[in-house]
């Protein structure tokens, strides 16, 4: 070991990697990926899943036949979802890494949806400052890491078929098995943990791991009738074999799922998100994000590139998919549709990120024409709402009853015209209120926003970590200011017939025919109204 290490100091890292590659498509990216992680004096194992064809996998090992620092797995196997067969291929091309490239100090399990957001300098210094294993792992029994689904289910009955290809095999071994108590224990010794796929393990844990699936093969035996084995295997294993002290309780691989477990991907304008995330790679990266893959294929190579890690990502992305884009919305339910204002009834909204000032304006336009006006009802509890029988009582009954509650409003006040206050991202509030048979007017109140106020406003919103440095807040307020021109800008794009706007940046005398428009009042009062000198002001 000793002369190992002494040559690896003479190539300049400590810390070498074998990157082992899962992939089933794509081959071009996959030969651009290996290039680009060898170039860096790194090693690469490529997995190609048997179900690609054969002439994409030729090629691939004809492109990069004069690269001594790639191997392919020639144990190709079919892989399914949930099924022994991605363990199995994950340990054919950890074997092949390790017998091909002895000079590998760490092997990094990715795929070939997966980019580096680091650069290999960062990378090297990150492993050999640590000297831990980076892999995922909690108790499978007490912990809570499986939210839905089958559970203990996964490990006490044998699963020999897969679940998506063939689901009717697997259900009825699975009601054969609980309907005549047919269970089996877990092999003696190891305590069952679970965890993400993705991890970095060192050669010692490696070459361990190996050596101890050739001892006992009633482990691989057990696990190749285990459901979702990718989760449990090598979590278990390592776990098993390595002192907790020398684990780092975590992937190196950024990724975020969505609300039905499934992973997201990132795109173009992801790039400053994912740098400031505290992780080596991420995934998945999309394969339209061709500019994204050139920027973090050019920041993998910088030796000066340095890094501050905000750890907002899965915030950030929470905040952005919770509030919906235009595009990515549920259709309103049936009897919002059908529900309606009435014919004849005028729908004033004002549409503004800063709720202060949206109130403000609607509070001058009531005070000016004596058209009622309420705030952000489908936002904020305290609305100010009258008593309608309860269903003003929460904001998710609002939005439950959006129709019935403007209808029952507009019966309150007796009036046929209502002005009512709205986020910028309330596109689909908007949509919906276009669609029924009553008139809906929307003046937008385009603020200007300063650094102070977007820092502020993602205070508010819980995207930082606790003591966010300059650099975390450099990163995420672009993604911030971005998002919200994003909405201001889908608002326009929707199309509404009856939209109008005011700036904050243009002078008073121009808000006056946007007001005329939206009101439908006469110069005079619309000359009343713009005489609020502070209604931009924060």
């Amino acid at each position: 070991m000793a002369s190992v290490a002494h040559l690896l100091a003479i190539h300049g890292h400590m810390a070498k990697i074998a990157y082992l590659l899962l992939c089933h498509k794509d081959p071009d990216a996959i030969v651009a990926q290996a290039r680009r992680l060898t170039s860096a004096g790194d090693f690469v194992a490529i997995h190609f899943d048997r179900r690609a064809p054969q002439a994409a996998f030729d090629r691939m090992q004809a492109e990069l036949a004069d690269n001594p620092s790639v191997a392919f797995a020639q144990d190709r196997l079919k892989c399914g979802w949930g099924a022994w067969s991605l363990v199995a291929a994950t340990l054919a091309v950890l074997r092949t890494a390790v017998e091909t490239f002895p000079r590998a100090t760490h092997f990094y399990l990715s795929s070939g949806d997966c980019m580096p957001i680091k650069s290999a300098r960062y990378c090297h210094e990150f492993l050999d400052a640590a000297s831990k294993d980076f892999i995922e792992g909690h108790d499978f029994f007490q912990s809570d890491w499986i939210k839905t689904g089958f559970k203990e289910e996964r490990l006490i009955y044998r699963h020999p078929f897969n679940e998506r290809t063939q689901t009717r095999l697997f259900y009825w071994t699975y009601n054969v098995q609980k309907t005549l108590r047919i269970t089996r224990q877990v092999p003696r010794g190891l305590r069952m943990m679970i965890g993400s796929q993705w991890w970095c393990l060192r050669r010692s844990t490696v070459e361990a791991l190996l050596n101890l699936c050739a001892e006992r093969p009633d482990i691989l035996r057990f696990f190749k009738t285990t459901w979702i084995p990718d989760e449990t295997f090598f979590q278990t294993l390592v776990f098993h074999i390595v002192p907790r002290i020398e684990i780092e309780n975590r992937t190196p691989t950024f990724l975020v799922f969505s609300d039905y477990g499934m992973p997201v991907n990132f795109y173009n304008d992801h790039f400053d998100l994912l740098m400031g995330q505290n992780y080596l790679f991420a995934r998945k990266i999309s394969p339209e994000a061709l500019d994204l893959k050139k920027r973090l294929g050019d920041l993998y190579a910088q030796e000066d590139a340095t890094f501050t890690h905000s750890g907002e990502g899965r915030r950030v992305y929470s905040f952005l998919t919770n509030k919906g884009r235009e595009g990515r919305r549920f259709a309103p339910r049936f009897w919002e549709r059908e529900a309606t204002m009435g014919l004849g009834r005028e729908l004033l909204v004002l549409t503004c990120k800063k709720w202060h000032v949206a109130k403000r304006m609607a509070m001058r336009i009531s005070d000016e024409t004596s058209i009622p006006a309420v705030g952000y009802l489908f936002n904020e509890d305290e609305a100010g709402l009258p008593s309608l029988g309860g269903i003003e009582t929460s904001v998710s009954k609002r939005h439950r009853h959006r129709r019935a509650l403007l209808r029952l409003l507009m019966d309150y006040f007796e009036t046929d015209r209502l002005v009512i206050c709205a986020d910028t991202a309330d596109l689909d509030l908007l949509r919906d209120f276009e669609a029924d048979r009553s008139v809906m007017r929307v003046l937008e109140l385009d603020c200007e926003f300063d650094d102070g106020y977007l820092a502020g406003h993602a205070q508010r919103l819980g995207l930082f970590g606790e003591n966010p440095g300059p650099e975390a807040l450099h990163r995420l307020l672009p993604t911030v200011r971005a998002d919200i021109h994003f909405e201001s800008e889908a608002i326009r794009d929707a199309g509404f017939a009856n939209y109008t706007r005011i700036r904050e940046a243009e002078p008073v005398e121009k808000r006056i025919d946007p007001l005329v428009e939206f009101l439908s009042v006469n110069r005079e009062v619309a000359v009343r109204i713009t005489q609020l000198p502070y209604l931009f002001d924060d």
